[in-house]
């Protein structure tokens, strides 16, 4: 027993940067896009869960790898290797894509908390989210505010713990997951570059190749040359558990969500979900109010999770674009530009729940920019980790350029044929 907890305390001490990616990649509106899944089509795209898991991982394990071999974030790397002018545009769309997010994850909080204290007012609530995660974001030091964004990844077990108040039917289930099916409709391609585009995300992959130079900055090497100096073999190794571990959970979650919602709204005859609040709500009189206050705390927990993670991803890439001091190790006199760039983000965003557009057309907007920007990204992502040149020994795999490349024909294909839908057709 003492052997079985000593495994268990050193699995859990490698977790770090890649499971919080992986969770806050369950953010409210990827909530809101799984649950939209199970209520119009039930059981039939649970194998996007299964489909997007080594996608996603091998991603996430490249953008790890970067950073722990190069000592600088993503945008740093796409600055120094490849034009000026596109990665401008790759981050503007960045920027723009993850803002709507942030609109539609802290509307989502808000319905959420409303459900659950409807004494408040829409717009209190909205405004405490907003400064909250600002103020996370600016005043909490790095090692503590990187402990309280990993143990909060724990809220997404409410979504596995909802499967106990339904009944399930794994035979269909397994059907689904193991036949895929797609009748390539103008709903299903853009539901399904919504699967994609709020899974295998842009925000992303900046977070996670930033936050492992923040994990090395944290125990003392703040230069690039420490970083990139000595042998990276056992650090890598580390990081493929912690990664790998991230994104299971995180499609184990989405697979949940998708299953749930298929029982308890698909089959009673509730096909229309525009947010994750909705999705709660219609909970309620079928499957209970714990698991109707389970759901909306969860919408909540991942909110707190994922709007930092959004903010922080567009606040590395445009600081390494324009070479402004960045890190949320930084005090905010060091780092201004930085902490603007989050804080602009915040407000915008807040501006945009105000705004009067549908939660489901802001999800639909941020969905469709991720698909846009995601093919480009991953183009660099792939051509970066397949260099020996700046990767040294630790450079792609055959194995992993193909499934790299198989990504981003996926992403690229995804997208041409959403944007081919909502143009023409």
């Amino acid at each position: 027993m003492t052997k079985v907890v000593e495994k268990i305390k050193k699995y859990t001490g490698l977790l770090g940067p890649g499971i919080v990616t992986g969770a806050a990649d369950d953010d409210p509106s990827g909530v809101a896009t799984y649950s939209q899944t199970g209520a119009t089509y039930g059981n039939q795209f649970l194998w996007v869960s299964f489909f997007t898991f080594p996608l996603m991982s091998v991603v996430q394990e490249m953008c790890a790898r970067i950073g722990i071999v190069t000592g600088r974030g993503l945008a740093g790397n796409i600055r120094i290797g490849f034009s000026r002018v596109a990665l401008y545009i790759c981050m503007i769309l960045l920027f723009a894509a993850n803002t709507f997010n942030i609109g539609a994850d802290l509307a989502a909080m808000a319905e959420a908390s409303a459900l659950i204290y409807p004494a408040l007012p829409y717009f209190i609530y909205v405004g405490f989210f907003t400064i909250l995660s600002l103020t996370l974001q600016i005043f909490v030091p790095y090692k503590q505010y990187a402990k309280f964004i990993k143990y909060l990844t724990f809220i997404l077990l409410v979504y596995i713990a909802e499967a106990f108040f339904v009944n399930i039917n794994w035979l269909d289930v397994g059907k689904n997951v193991l036949v895929p099916t797609l009748d390539f409709s103008k709903e299903q391609v853009i539901l399904l570059c919504a699967l994609l585009g709020t899974t295998i995300s842009p925000y992303l992959f900046f977070w996670q190749t930033s936050q492992e130079v923040e994990e090395e900055i944290a125990i003392g090497k703040t230069r690039i040359l420490d970083r990139r100096a000595g042998d990276h073999k056992e650090q890598i190794h580390n990081m493929r558990i912690d990664v790998w571990s991230g994104m299971f959970f995180s499609n184990v979650v989405m697979f949940f969500i998708i299953a749930v919602c298929a029982v308890a709204l698909h089959q009673n005859g509730i096909t229309t979900i525009d947010t994750a609040a909705d999705a709660a709500e219609a909970l309620r009189p079928i499957a209970g109010d714990a698991a109707y206050f389970l759901f909306a705390i969860g919408i909540i927990g991942t909110g707190l999770l994922a709007v930092p993670v959004l903010a922080g991803s567009s606040a590395y890439a445009i600081a390494e674009t324009f070479r402004f001091k960045e890190g949320l190790y930084r005090k905010w006199k060091s780092a201004k530009a930085f902490y603007l760039v989050i804080v602009f983000s915040m407000l915008i965003a807040l501006g945009i729940t105000f705004s009067g557009i549908s939660p489901i057309k802001t999800l639909v907007y941020s969905a469709v920019l991720n698909g846009i920007v995601a093919p480009v990204m991953l183009l660099f992502i792939v051509l970066i980790a397949s260099d020996k040149k700046v990767m040294g020994k630790y450079v792609n795999s055959k194995l992993q350029k193909v499934l790299g490349w198989t990504v981003v024909s996926v992403m690229l294909t995804a997208s041409l044929a959403t944007l081919y839908y909502l143009i023409f057709r």
